[in-house]
């Protein structure tokens, strides 16, 4: 089941979305391949550190964050990805490592590649390892107020 938080938001704000059941996998692109998503098409949550503020970025599963690119949208050197102690009590009725891009429900900036919002739909971590949620771009736009740029890049694997 979806986490609770994510599923009443998504009820009060009239969203249609699908649950898609998977079998267990922890990284995007095994999560893609079980879902039968394309990677393009599942966005990851990645917790980034700038400057010891915790943001959330959010890009298509095939990608990787360029952080290169983010310290200088960000005008910061000191910008690194956040590790599992420094993030998992933010979502306490999430997995680690499965919460769903909904930073504002969390109190966290989200800021989403360019390349995730040509996509008419997407599918993300739905708070578990083995449940998706699958809803139109549009309405993830609309609801989160993500900042849009470009900081990640297509990966080899």
């Amino acid at each position: 089941m979806p986490s609770k938080k994510l599923k009443e938001f998504l009820d009060k704000n009239n969203i249609k979305y699908v649950s898609i059941k998977h079998s267990l996998a922890f990284t995007a692109q095994e999560i893609a391949a079980s879902a039968h998503i394309k990677g393009k098409n599942l966005a990851k949550t990645v917790l980034v550190k700038v400057d010891g503020k915790m943001i959330m970025v959010v890009l298509p599963a095939s990608y990787k964050v360029n952080f290169d690119q983010l310290r200088e949208a960000f005008g910061n050197e000191n910008v690194r990805l956040a590790n599992e102690q420094e993030f998992m009590d933010k979502f306490p009725e999430c997995e680690v490592g499965a919460m769903p891009p909904f930073g504002n429900l969390y109190g966290l900036d989200v800021y989403v590649d360019e390349s995730l919002a040509e996509d008419e739909e997407i599918a993300f971590n739905a708070g578990t390892h083995t449940e998706l949620i699958q809803m139109a771009y549009a309405d993830f736009e609309r609801l989160v107020q993500p900042k849009k740029m470009k900081f990640s890049f297509l990966s080899k694997v």
